[in-house]
């Protein structure tokens, strides 16, 4: 099959993938709860901004390590904090290159150079088995990447997708795609490699990743590893189930980890 490729195609590929929206430096987060802001200095000259949610129970279980989606920056998903903090998990997220007040731009490669060096910072802090890799979207593909090279307590992936090139076909109902994919973000080869144990969500009503590209991650999954569909679920509002809150906190808190 003739495959369009080049330059052009790339630039259309990333900005597809990757919606950011940039914040100055000054600008001023806020949030109603305690948090603390965290940069991250790369040894290619990026900074990273990130943020620290403590957790609401003093019971010290844990961090999750969160990789949001691929639009706006940590404005939005630091709400997200309190399905975690309110278990009893602190909780880290950082911005992608690009978003927010991260510098730099992003691509596959330094996407999980810049993963590892958050997380290597949080291994100084926290001991293996308390930390949580939780990846939503885009972000799927960082916690994975991360599930399959280090160790962790759990790998929760929200409303993933298999791989670039299945992700695209899903959307033109078809096998393959007549372009190169100029990223390739293979989850399904990352949480084929992972020993952790793996929980994943994903709504049958899911226009933005659809379910059939996710469905193809359950072939790789382990014995006792969860695939939780939620049949009204869309790629937004899983959080609006009550599934999806009950499976995160039995998860969250009966998972064996490591």
């Amino acid at each position: 099959m003739l495959e369009l490729s080049g330059p052009l195609s790339a630039y259309v590929q990333k900005r597809l993938i990757f919606r950011p929206t940039t914040l100055p430096e000054d600008y001023q987060y806020r949030f109603d709860t305690k948090f603390e802001e965290l940069f991250f200095d790369t040894p290619d000259g990026a900074r990273l901004n990130a943020l620290f949610f403590p957790q609401q129970q003093e019971s010290g279980r844990g961090v999750v390590l969160y990789f949001h989606g691929n639009r706006d920056n940590l404005q939005r998903w630091g709400q997200f904090q309190e399905d975690f903090t309110r278990l009893g998990f602190d909780f880290v997220a950082p911005d992608y290159r690009s978003y927010g007040k991260s510098t730099g731009q992003p691509s596959e490669r330094v996407c999980y150079e810049d993963a590892r060096l958050v997380y290597d910072w949080l291994r100084e802090q926290y001991p293996a088995d308390r930390i949580v890799l939780y990846g939503r979207s885009l972000g799927a593909a960082m916690a994975s990447y991360l599930g399959a090279h280090v160790r962790a307590k759990t790998l929760v992936l929200e409303t993933p997708f298999d791989n670039i090139r299945g992700l695209f076909a899903s959307y033109l109902n078809r096998l393959d795609v007549p372009f190169k994919p100029a990223f390739h973000f293979p989850n399904d080869r990352h949480v084929r490699q992972s020993t952790l144990p793996i929980l994943i969500f994903h709504g049958k009503r899911d226009r933005v990743v659809p379910f059939a590209s996710a469905q193809k991650l359950a072939e790789y999954l382990k014995p006792g590893d969860r695939f939780v569909t939620i049949p009204e679920g869309s790629h937004t509002n899983l959080r609006n189930f009550d599934a999806y809150h009950e499976n995160l906190s039995q998860w969250l808190q009966h998972s064996p980890g490591i």
